[in-house]
């Protein structure tokens, strides 16, 4: 739907009108309407097309969410690692490095970025829940955007409860300085709010009529997000019944794995939920650079994705760890799908100069060059230009269900029904029933279902979830950064320093000193 690509003008009152009302002492009106035929606040929320502008509007935050995403969800795990940058020790770069490390504190950029982005996608939707209580539109309607709304609201919290723990709860819209000062919520009040939302979300929207969908959350999108968040509360039983009620909404695996991931595919009947972007540099055109984010540190890129070279160096993030790379069984498609191998040599900048892109299957460096793991499953040409690509990001994939459904099964006592959906994606992986796994162990079991959405969902900002929700957290990634220290001698004695209080990330000081009210996770 084209409509969710535009960057309407209508973003009104973010967490900037928070600050600007904290920061004016003027007594006038907000907004003096300048011709006074202009939009405000005031006139604009009164018809159906303009109340789906606004829910549209709370989408966009998204894409600086997920553009963040992967340092502080994928990157932190034992999935991705980062390429050091000695000739360069700028805070841009170290920021990221500390994040993987362990070594983040609460000034660092992009932990801060993913928790303002939250708050903003989280303004956008209290605004249109307040604004439709009085508006005149069909009842359809009214469900549908206010439906959308609430999914939004809910999945942003989701992610700043599992990564800030109990934060303040704006349910909202801020209108005056008094508003903009709430202390942290408890991480109970936090998910019930969640709840509340995606039980409301779930009853407005509709089922997919059609694949491919519009790209705006549905029935299935809400109902997801309320599976996750029964599994990270350990509500097992209830969480069957919820993924239970995915299977009669149409969803469907790609024939592929690598299909799943292709931009013709956008929105496809494996997509539950997906962020949008649209490569081009016409209005109204959103692009991604997933894939220049995640080739190593190099300004030569043309042979990998068919375009003009970058005048700079980007890439080195999110490379994948050799920990990872082991993690695949032989024969498994996903491995070849999902990562490459860059090969070149380094120059006095360490960059590296890109002569050759390999498979992963059976590599060997050729003599003299080295060969840097990366991330392919984001990699499709042509696109017009660097850093302008056209994929979406997968948020939650039905392969992602069937697993969280399996993991479900067992932890209820049904071992022995936990292995249809799990092998359902495990044939399509193998190409064969060769494979499916047979053990109705629920221990052995537990462990399997763990890697099976560990290489599936590689790369896709699930795994540091995982860990913490599964109370895996602490203990394999002290085991990985063992394994770390010893692979690189650039990591700080102190990194990997994983204790409980790492599981959560600082909130940001400059809104702890904003907001007095707020008080500070451990350190």
């Amino acid at each position: 739907m084209k409509s969710i690509f535009i960057y309407t003008r209508l973003l009104f009152l973010t967490f900037s009108l928070m600050l600007s009302l904290m920061l004016t002492s003027c007594k006038k009106s907000f907004i003096e309407l300048s011709p006074e035929d202009s939009y405000s606040p005031e006139t604009f929320y009164k018809t159906e097309a303009q109340f789906r502008q606004a829910v549209i509007a709370a989408y966009v935050p998204l894409r600086d969410l997920m553009n963040q995403d992967f340092y502080v969800s994928e990157m932190r795990s034992d999935n991705t690692h980062y390429q050091p940058y000695p000739s360069n020790r700028g805070t841009a770069y170290l920021f990221k490095e500390n994040i993987d490390d362990f070594m983040d504190g609460p000034t660092n950029a992009n932990t801060n970025t993913v928790y303002f982005a939250c708050y903003s996608g989280i303004s956008k939707a209290n605004i249109v829940i307040e604004r439709l209580k009085e508006a005149d539109i069909p009842e359809a309607a009214r469900n549908d955007i206010e439906g959308q709304a609430r999914f939004l609201r809910a999945f942003n919290y989701f992610k700043l409860v599992r990564l800030f723990a109990g934060v303040p709860l704006y349910l909202k819209e801020v209108k005056k300085a008094d508003d903009a000062f709430l202390p942290r919520a408890t991480v109970e009040e936090v998910y019930a709010q969640i709840t509340t939302d995606v039980k409301e979300a779930i009853a407005k929207l509709a089922a997919p009529a059609k694949f491919p969908q519009s790209g705006q959350a549905t029935k299935g999108a809400a109902t997801m997000l309320y599976a996750e968040v029964l599994m990270t509360q350990k509500k097992f039983a209830e969480a069957e019944t919820v993924l239970g009620t995915l299977a009669t909404m149409g969803y469907g695996l790609q024939t592929n794995y690598a299909d799943a991931f292709l931009p013709a595919n956008k929105n496809s009947k494996e997509s539950i939920f997906e962020v949008q972007y649209l490569e081009g540099t016409a209005l109204g055109t959103a692009p991604s650079n997933f894939i220049y984010q995640f080739l190593p540190r190099t300004t030569t890129t043309t042979l990998i994705t068919g375009t003009a070279t970058n005048n700079s160096a980007t890439g080195g993030w999110n490379t994948p760890s050799q920990d990872m790379i082991a993690a695949y069984e032989a024969g498994d498609s996903r491995k070849d799908a999902s990562i490459a191998i860059a090969e070149g040599t380094y120059n006095g900048s360490d960059q590296l100069v890109i002569s050759a892109n390999k498979s992963i299957l059976n590599y060997v460096p050729a003599a003299g060059k080295i060969g840097v793991p990366y991330i392919k499953k984001y990699l499709h040409t042509p696109h017009p230009a660097p850093n302008n690509t056209n994929d979406n990001w997968p948020v939650y994939r039905y392969a992602d269900a069937l697993l969280l459904l399996a993991e479900a099964l067992n932890e209820n006592g049904k071992s022995g029904l936990a292995l249809a959906p799990l092998n359902t994606v495990r044939e399509r992986a193998f190409g064969n029933t060769t494979h499916n796994i047979t053990t109705t162990d629920p221990a052995a079991l537990r462990d399997i279902i763990a890697h099976e959405r560990r290489v599936e969902l590689a790369f896709e900002n699930h795994r540091w979830h995982d860990l913490v929700r599964t109370d895996k957290a602490v203990q394999v990634m002290t085991a990985h950064g063992a394994q770390m220290k010893q692979l690189y001698n650039y990591l700080s004695p102190a990194s990997y320093n994983v204790t409980p209080a790492k599981l959560l990330y600082p909130i940001p000081q400059s809104e702890r000193e904003i907001n007095p009210e707020l008080t500070q996770n451990p350190l």
